[in-house]
Order: structure tokens, then C-alpha cells, then sequence
């Protein structure tokens, strides 16, 4: 198996070397970039599995980064760092395409753990994800939706749907509950913690991702909005 290679953009030179020594030591392969117009020239023209994307960097800030990397059509991965409590900044970071996020400071302990879920969500396009579960293992089915908790992973009509993290325990705690109303900070509160500083936007965000992703060409699974209130997730069942 070829080494996986992760391009860590962040121009802090402590935690720049933090980070390439921890990934190293963990089997990756780094490159470590300290600029943004640079690190968006080595994203698009070379190989990674995955991209650590700081948002404060000279010469171009990490959402125009991530920004012109989507448009140019890279399907990398990014994880993007943030400031403690600045939720205006993952909002924004999610709205321009990243994965996942971890907000500083974090413990090495954390960033890997975020690392090897990414890539265990993202490298799935080759493997066959149709295949049965095993016994043990526990599923969710409404209709046509299956979600399983153990892997992280969402199928529809037998697809499997990319969510984040967020996205995919925003969807387990609706799922749970289908045809009801879950208020936002009942969300707020199972997926982020009761100690979570940021705001409902937060919620709203991974909810509109969510909607799209599973509402896309087809009408089976719906996320309604209860203005002022919540959300509930309906399930057409086949006719």
C-alpha cells in the first residue's frame, strides 16, 4: 500500500513542525507549506490524501484557498484550523468545502484521530460498500436510508452519501426520532456538548449540507424546517 500523503498549509513554525512531526510519526508522508498561494499551487498540482489547511496565512487567507481549490475541481480532503469560539469561521470554512475542522488549541491525540476519519470516509469510493454488515454490527434503516454508526457511513438506495462528522451524528440524533420535531439546541446540545460556545448557526449550517446531500435527485428523505424551532427528518416510504 502506497504511503498516505498529507499537505499540512500553516505558516506558525511551531506548530507547523508540531504537526509534520506527529503526522510522520503516525506513517504519513508530509509536506509542509507556509504560505497560501503556495500551498494552493503545491494542492493542485501535486498528489495528497488529505490537506491540514490553516486559516490565517499570508499572501491568501485559507478560505480563498479552499475556495479556488473547489473551483479548480479538487476533490482533496481539508481539514481546516480555526481560532477557539470562532464559529463565523468554521460557517464559513464549511460553506467553502471542507471536511472537518478542529479548533486551536487541540491535542495530538485529537488531530489524528480527526486525520484517520477523514480518510476513512474519503477512501471509500474504491471499496464495496454494498456488501452486508456483519452480525454484530448495528444498523438503521427508514425506507431507503441506511445509517451505520459504527462506520460513520450513510447508504441511499444502496449509495453511500459523504457526510462530516457533524453531519452524520446531526443525522443519527434526527433519525432516531423521525416525524418529530428536534429543536436546535437539542441538537446543539447532543452533538456539539452543553459547553459548546458557538451559536444555532452552527446547526443550520451542517443542516442545509446535510438537506442537499440527501435530497438530491430524489424525494424519499426530507429535512423539514419548523420555523423558529427545529427540525424534523421525514421518510417517503416506497409506494
Amino acid at each position: 500500500m502506497s504511503e498516505i500523503k498529507v499537505l499540512v498549509i500553516e505558516d506558525e513554525p511551531t506548530l507547523a513542525r508540531l504537526l509534520s512531526y506527529n503526522l510522520t510519526l503516525e506513517g504519513y508522508e508530509t509536506t509542509v507549506v507556509d504560505h497560501g498561494s503556495q500551498g494552493l499551487h503545491t494542492a493542485l498540482h501535486h498528489h495528497f490524501d488529505l490537506i491540514i489547511l490553516d486559516i490565517m496565512l499570508p499572501g491568501m487567507n485559507g478560505f480563498e484557498v479552499l475556495t479556488k481549490l473547489r473551483q479548480a475541481g479538487g476533490k482533496t480532503p481539508v481539514i481546516i484550523l480555526t481560532a477557539r469560539n470562532a464559529e463565523e469561521e468554521v460557517v464559513q470554512g464549511l460553506k467553502c468545502g471542507a471536511d472537518d475542522y478542529i479548533t486551536k488549541p487541540f491535542g495530538v491525540a485529537e488531530l489524528l484521530a480527526r486525520a484517520s476519519a477523514v480518510l476513512r470516509r474519503t477512501s471509500n469510493d474504491g471499496l464495496p460498500l454494498g456488501l452486508e454488515p456483519s452480525r454484530d454490527e448495528k444498523v438503521i434503516t427508514l425506507g431507503e436510508l441506511s445509517i451505520y454508526p459504527e462506520r460513520y457511513e450513510v447508504t441511499l438506495h444502496n449509495e453511500l452519501i459523504p457526510l462530516r462528522p457533524k453531519e452524520f451524528e446531526v443525522l443519527l440524533h434526527l433519525v432516531q426520532r423521525p416525524g418529530t420535531v428536534i429543536t436546535r439546541d437539542d441538537l446543539m446540545n447532543a452533538v456539539w456538548g452543553f459547553d459548546y460556545i458557538g451559536g444555532q448557526r452552527t446547526v443550520d449550517v451542517h443542516v442545509s449540507s446535510l438537506r442537499k446531500k440527501l435530497e438530491m435527485n430524489q424525494q424519499s428523505v426530507q429535512i423539514d424546517s419548523i420555523r423558529g424551532v427545529g427540525y424534523k427528518l421525514m421518510v417517503q416510504k416506497n409506494k
